[in-house]
């Protein structure tokens, strides 16, 4: 396979990939060992800011207004309307709004624990 680079923002932060993946990455073996970065549960704090809690305690605030308002939103553009981003759930450990848009997980780890403002618990 050749290279890839990421869609996402400066953050780091993109839709999930549709990709075949491996044998750890199977919704059986997910079930049974979730990885570190598998979202347990998500809530809205503010104007599109959420807390995200994951598998390994990472527990932080993503602010994804630059996501979300940037010309290059794609299909996040929806989410600037206020009452669609507050229907935000958790869907097979990865924060998921209607229509299928999502965060990638890894990604969005990745990306709180970067911050610095991230809280373990």
């Amino acid at each position: 396979m050749g290279a890839r680079t990421s869609g996402g923002t400066d953050g780091g932060l993109e839709a999930m990939r549709d990709e075949t993946g491996t044998a750890q990455d199977s919704p059986v073996a997910m079930s049974k060992n979730p990885p570190p970065w598998h979202v347990l549960s998500v809530r809205v704090v503010s104007a599109w800011k959420i807390e995200v809690v994951f598998q390994d305690g990472l527990r932080g605030v993503a602010d994804l207004k630059d996501l979300i308002c940037s010309e290059d939103a794609g299909v996040f553009a929806m989410l600037r309307d206020l009452s669609i981003f507050a229907q935000v759930y958790v869907d097979h450990g990865a924060v998921t709004w209607l229509g299928e848009v999502d965060l990638a997980p890894d990604a969005l780890h990745a990306s709180i624990q970067a911050q610095g403002t991230a809280l373990q618990t």
